[in-house]
């Protein structure tokens, strides 16, 4: 089987759609409203157009794909850092860790490679029954929680790819802070 990582054109939209529609269903069911569970084509498109968005392609045929939200884009995360958004992986593929496989990619590829980040963030339902849990096992922190006006209450979780890198990055964020003060 051949794997491929790259960026989810704009021509690829529906499937993209699709994509996100199967993998959030199971969420959807559960009353938990992340907008990638029901985002209309018009919503998914600026999406895209707005964000990093990943697919990973097995033998041509989209089966999970990840998002990262620039800390200088319409939508950043809580910490000034690149946070992960709309995450999931095709449910017709149980056990091929395909989720696992493109997050593992998107940070030593993008994160790390590309934007030099020493961390990345993100959010979920505090009321969803395993996603805490995946993100824990996968090295994210719970940080903080707060109502975004979605009908749940958001759990931040922030993943460290590079210690003294984060050190340093928390040591300038600490003096500016200071200075703004």
């Amino acid at each position: 089987m051949q794997l491929d990582f790259r960026q989810v054109r704009e021509d690829e939209v529906e499937t993209y759609q699709a994509l996100m529609h199967a993998a959030y269903a199971s969420t959807k069911a559960l009353g938990i409203k992340f907008d990638a569970a029901s985002a209309d084509l018009e919503k998914t498109l600026r999406h895209l157009q707005s964000h990093g968005v990943y697919g990973l392609y097995a033998d041509g045929e989209m089966v999970s794909s990840i998002t990262i939200r620039y800390p200088w884009g319409p939508l950043p995360g809580p910490f000034g850092l690149p946070h992960i958004g709309w995450f999931g992986a095709h449910p017709n593929y149980p056990g091929q860790q395909y989720g696992r496989k493109i997050q593992d990619w998107l940070e030593q590829e993008i994160i790390i490679g590309q934007l030099r980040a020493p961390a990345v963030s993100l959010g979920t339902a505090i009321s969803h029954p395993w996603l805490k849990e995946m993100y824990l096992k996968r090295g994210f922190q719970p940080m903080h929680t707060t109502d975004l006006g979605k009908g749940h209450i958001t759990l931040y979780m922030k993943k460290v790819l590079d210690e003294s890198a984060h050190d340093a990055w928390l040591t300038r964020q600490a003096s500016q802070q200071g200075n703004k003060a």
